[in-house]
C-alpha cells in the first residue's frame, strides 16, 4: 500500500508522494475522525442525559468539556509513544481502550462513572488524531504533507458535520445510551481496519533510545525557532476558531436576537468555508511549498478580520450576514494556516513527528479550551460583537507575527535544507 511492503515494513524512497490509495485515505480518516465524531454525536443527548440523572445541565456538560482535556492529554503521551514503539501498536493500543471504555459509558450508573469513562474514551481515540499526523509524515515529504492533511480532514468535516444530526436521531429513537452503542461498533471497525490493513510506516529504523531518546527529540524540536514558529501559528489559527465558537452563540441569540436555529445555519457557513480552504490546499500544494501557502493563509485571514473588525466599528455587523460573511473568509484562510503549519511543524525533525505531532495537538486543545472561554465571556458580557471582532484580529496578527519572527523568509532555505538531511538519515 502506497509504496510499503509487509507489515513491518519500510518506505521506498522512490515511490514516496504518490497518491493516496482508496484504502490508505480511508484508514486515515477512520483513525483521525473517531475522536472527535465520538465527541459531536453525544452533545445532542445532554439535556436528556441531564434529566435522566437528575442533575444539572453543567454537571452533564462535563461529559463533553473532560473529554476534550483527554483528548489533550492523549495527544501528549500517544505521539511519544509512538516514536518509541512504532505508529502501529500505540495506535491499536489506543483505539482498545476507546473501544472499553465506550462499553463502559453504555452500562454506566451515574454522571461521576459517565464523565470518568469519557475521558478515557478521548484518552484512546485521540490516538487517531495524533498519529495520523505521524503517519502521513511517514509517507509524504515535507511539502505534500498541508496537502494531505488538508485531504483528510476535508473528507472527515463531512461526516463531523453530520454526527451531531445522527446523535439526535439515534438518541430520540433508542435513547442516549444507543449513541455509545454505535461508537463502541464504529471504534471496533476502526481498529479491525487497521489491524488487517494498515502496515507499520514509521521511518526510522533506528530505535529512540539509541538516537538519544524522548529528551533529544524534545530539545531539538524546542531548540528549533522554526518549530516553535510553526506550532504557534498553528496554536493560534485554531484559536480563532475556538474563540468564535465561544463567543458567536451570545453574539447572535442574546446580542443580535436570533434563534439557535439560526445560529447553527449561520455557523454551518463558516464550516464550509473552512471545508473549501481545505480542498483549495488539496488542489495547490502540490505546486507551491507550505511556507507560500501559509502566507495566503495568514493574508486572508488578516483581511477577513480587519473587515469584521471595521463592520464592528461601523455598527454594520449587527447582523448575521456581515459578522458571518467576512468570517467566512477567515475559515478559508485558516485551512491554509493550520493544515500547512501542522505539516512544517512535524517536518522540522522527521524522526520524531510522533513527538512534534502531540506537542503541537496538546497545546491546541489546552489554550483553545482557554480562548473558547474568553470568547464566551466577551460575547456574554458586551453589547455589541465589537469586542470579540477586536480579540480576533489580535489572534490573527499574533498568528501572523509568529510567522515572521519565528520562521523569517531568510532563513527557511536553511531549515528545508536541515529537514532534508535529516529525512535522509531516517530513510538510511
Amino acid at each position: 500500500m502506497h509504496g510499503i511492503v509487509g507489515r513491518y515494513a519500510t518506505i521506498d524512497a522512490s515511490r514516496r508522494d504518490l497518491p493516496p490509495s482508496k484504502l490508505l485515505l480511508l484508514l486515515l480518516v477512520l483513525m483521525n475522525g473517531a475522536a472527535p465524531i465520538a465527541l459531536y454525536i453525544f452533545v445532542p443527548a445532554l439535556p436528556v442525559l441531564a434529566s435522566d440523572f437528575s442533575s444539572d445541565i453543567s454537571v452533564a456538560q462535563m461529559t463533553v468539556s473532560l473529554y476534550m482535556v483527554g483528548l489533550a492529554c492523549s495527544q501528549l503521551i500517544m505521539g511519544p509513544l509512538s516514536d518509541r514503539f512504532g505508529r502501529r501498536p500505540v495506535l491499536l493500543g489506543g483505539l482498545a481502550l476507546m473501544v472499553a471504555a465506550s462499553i463502559g459509558c453504555i452500562f454506566a450508573q451515574t454522571l461521576p462513572q459517565l464523565i470518568a469513562l469519557r475521558f478515557l474514551q478521548a484518552l484512546g481515540g485521540a490516538s487517531g488524531m495524533v498519529i495520523s499526523r505521524a503517519i502521513i509524515r511517514d509517507l509524504y515529504s515535507r511539502d505534500r504533507v498541508g496537502g494531505m492533511l488538508s485531504l483528510v480532514i476535508a473528507v472527515m468535516m463531512i461526516a463531523q458535520m453530520l454526527s451531531p444530526l445522527a446523535g439526535g436521531v439515534i438518541e430520540t429513537a433508542l435513547g442516549w445510551r444507543a449513541i455509545f452503542y454505535a461508537v463502541t461498533a464504529g471504534a471496533i471497525v476502526v481498529a479491525v481496519a487497521i489491524t488487517l490493513a494498515l502496515p507499520e510506516t514509521s521511518r526510522s529504523s533506528t530505535p529512540t533510545a539509541q538516537r538519544g531518546g524522548f529528551r533529544t527529540d524534545l530539545r531539538s524540536l524546542f531548540g528549533s525557532r522554526a518549530f516553535i514558529g510553526y506550532v504557534l501559528c498553528q496554536v493560534l489559527a485554531s484559536a480563532i476558531i475556538f474563540i468564535f465558537a465561544g463567543g458567536g452563540p451570545y453574539v447572535v441569540v442574546t446580542q443580535m436576537g436570533r434563534s439557535s436555529a439560526e445560529y447553527g445555519a449561520w455557523f454551518a457557513s463558516s464550516g464550509f468555508a473552512y471545508l473549501m480552504g481545505n480542498v483549495f490546499c488539496v488542489k495547490f500544494s502540490p505546486r507551491h511549498s507550505l511556507d507560500r501557502l501559509i502566507w495566503f493563509g495568514l493574508s486572508l485571514q488578516i483581511v477577513g478580520a480587519l473587515l469584521n473588525l471595521a463592520w464592528g466599528v461601523l455598527g454594520w455587523n449587527q447582523v448575521p450576514s456581515w459578522l458571518f460573511g467576512t468570517h467566512m473568509i477567515i475559515m478559508f484562510g485558516n485551512a491554509a494556516v493550520m493544515a500547512n503549519a501542522a505539516a512544517g511543524a512535524i517536518s522540522i525533525r522527521p524522526q520524531a513527528a510522533g513527538t512534534a505531532s502531540g506537542l503541537m495537538g496538546f497545546t491546541q486543545f489546552g489554550f483553545g479550551s482557554l480562548c473558547s472561554q474568553a470568547g464566551a465571556w466577551l460575547g456574554g458580557h458586551f453589547a455589541t460583537p465589537l469586542p470579540l471582532n477586536i480579540a480576533i484580529f489580535g489572534t490573527a496578527l499574533a498568528c501572523a507575527s509568529a510567522m515572521i519572527f519565528l520562521v523569517p523568509r531568510r532563513n527557511l532555505i536553511a531549515t528545508e535544507e536541515m529537514i532534508e538531511k535529516a529525512e535522509e538519515e531516517t530513510l538510511v
